[in-house]
């Protein structure tokens, strides 16, 4: 299973929003320096978590982004879905419509099934917050003596 840059750059802007929050709306082009994201990716993908609510907007001079919620009622699953669509690994898991002629015969549906749930297990529990607070912890490693 592999993950578009979108959703890659998408919990990143998330998680930037997170630690530069001061009240004020965070313009792109500052996240685009932080996080060496071209301002015209992150335009797209700013429309995306913005029209799903995930995030406010102002535009103008003083204006930019900032999250909508606390970054603690965000998880990793949302940004993910809201970027990549599901996050089943087979087609035949993907939608609410089961195609596939095989499917109530099919011998490896259960793995398929379990895998689905072990993913959408891990990435529900995992908040923009703790997200956050990890990359704050390996920033506090760094040091100089």
């Amino acid at each position: 299973m592999k993950f578009s840059t979108k959703s890659r750059y998408a919990l990143r802007l998330m998680i930037d929003l997170t630690l530069h929050n001061n009240g004020d709306y965070i313009a792109l082009k500052d996240i685009s320096e932080r996080q060496n994201i071209s301002v015209k990716y992150l335009e797209q993908i700013v429309s995306v978590l913005a029209k799903s609510g995930m995030l406010k907007s102002v535009r103008g001079p003083q204006g930019g982004y900032k999250l909508a919620k606390a970054p603690s009622n965000y998880t990793a699953g949302e940004v993910l879905r809201i970027t990549e669509g599901s996050l089943a690994p087979i087609p035949c898991l993907d939608g609410e419509a089961v195609e596939c002629e095989h499917y109530s015969q099919c011998s490896t549906i259960d793995f398929w099934k379990g895998l689905l749930d072990a993913v959408n297990n891990y990435v529900d529990s995992v908040t923009i917050a703790d997200l956050a607070e990890q990359y704050k912890l390996k920033g506090s490693l760094d040091y100089i003596i």
